[in-house]
């Protein structure tokens, strides 16, 4: 046998088989958010999954070449596998959909593929749903971006969801306010990430930072999420950056208290990540079980100008693995509901039979039409098998037999 011939039984690592049942779930769970989306106005797009190199490679820190899986086609040009859906969209806005008047509404559904992605459980393909705003630079385009985030999960089956809103320009106004270089910037980030107190103290003193960059820093990290913790910031930090981030935040916090999610949000000033990236609000959706956000997003507005468009962009990608790994160790993985007629039939009945079938369909109900000519004992066993509640057979007779 060949050494390579028992790869032929396998997948690579960091994909999976989806099988009968637990894919039924996954596309149910997909077509709940896609009715959603398509609710609230948004128009569903879907891009190749391959792409020019060029695309993801656009911007500065948009899409990290290392977890790209990269090839080459015949003429030697980089292609890569699609790594995420919002850069894809900004392409589609900006050359094809290029005279559609603002605001764009895009919204996807389709998989992703990361060669070093480490979030729910390290998967190298997974599959993506997210909507992207593409025009008004708003606190309402935010807060809806952030309801609808909500509102896909709760959609999916997420109970028990906390939804922490932050905003980047809070962090870049006390940056430049206090004169802090990248290098040094950076630094400070990890210590906001991972909440060292102590240490933030000791960068304050090494940095020559004013005394209130301590109190700042401090109700960065342990603000308690209300909404009077802006009221408190606000008595701290007079750039004007800072201050309009501090009033976005009150007003994006205002719009989900009226939408009535607000019992879902806390406010968190300590979210810092992705500043390459992201230009305003930043927010992560949380659920018990799972060590990941189901769902993250933000304001990009540098995005789509980097293929000629300008315009402001807010929006969130929902990753279904995610959900579906969270409800399956909350226990409430929806269950597959299975086939409900398993419908048999001899010659005289088959018409009868596949009349019966298609009325059953119609209804609404999975119907399974035996094709193996099993006999009545034959179609029980497979009802058992396959648990089918009920089983039909047509032999001529004027209603059937019900056998089950």
């Amino acid at each position: 046998m060949s050494k390579l011939s028992k790869y032929k039984y396998y997948t690579p690592d960091g994909v999976a088989d989806i099988l009968p049942g637990e894919c039924s779930v996954k596309k149910s769970i997909e077509a709940k958010i896609r009715k959603l989306f398509d609710l609230n106005g948004f128009m569903e797009i879907e891009s190749p999954s391959l792409e020019f190199y060029d695309v993801f490679a656009a911007g500065e820190g948009f899409a990290p070449q290392e977890g790209m899986f990269k090839f080459f086609d015949k003429s030697g040009r980089i292609l890569v596998l699609r790594y995420d859906g919002t850069i894809p969209a900004a392409r589609i806005a900006s050359t094809v959909l290029k005279d559609e008047t603002e605001p764009l509404k895009l919204s996807y559904i389709g998989n992703m593929f990361r060669f070093n992605e480490t979030g729910g459980g390290k998967q190298k393909e997974f599959t993506q749903a997210g909507i992207e705003i593409l025009g008004p630079r708003t606190s309402e385009a935010d807060a809806q971006a952030v309801e609808l985030a909500v509102e896909a999960a709760l959609a999916a089956g997420i109970e028990d969801l906390q939804v922490s809103i932050g905003d980047v320009e809070f962090y870049n106004g006390m940056i430049d306010e206090w004169g802090l270089e990248e290098n040094t910037s950076a630094q400070l980030q990890k210590l906001i990430d991972g909440k060292e107190t102590l240490a933030i103290k000791d960068f304050c003193r090494n940095n020559g930072l004013p005394e209130r960059a301590d109190e700042v820093l401090a109700l960065m990290i342990y603000s308690g999420g209300t909404v009077e913790m802006l009221d408190d910031m606000r008595r701290l930090v007079s750039n004007d950056r800072s201050v309009r981030a501090l009033d976005n935040l009150r007003q994006v916090y205002d719009i989900l208290d009226d939408c009535g999610i607000s019992g879902y949000v806390s406010l968190d000033l300590g979210m810092v990540q992705g500043l390459n990236y992201y230009t305003g609000i930043i927010f992560k959706g949380f659920t018990y079980g799972i060590g990941f956000p189901v769902f993250s997003g933000g304001r990009y507005d540098n995005v789509v100008g980097q293929f000629g468009r300008e315009m402001s962009a807010t929006g969130f990608s929902l990753g279904i693995n995610l959900i579906m790994n969270a409800l399956r160790r909350q226990n409430r993985l929806p269950e597959d509901q299975g086939i409900r007629f398993l419908v048999g039939y001899t010659p005289v009945g088959r018409r009868q039979a596949f009349g019966f079938a298609a009325s059953k369909k119609a209804e609404g109900f999975r119907t399974l039409t035996d094709c193996t000519g099993a006999d009545a004992n034959g179609l029980l066993r497979m009802a058992e098998v396959k648990g089918i509640a009920e089983v039909w057979v047509f032999d001529g007779s004027e209603n059937g037999t019900r056998l089950k």
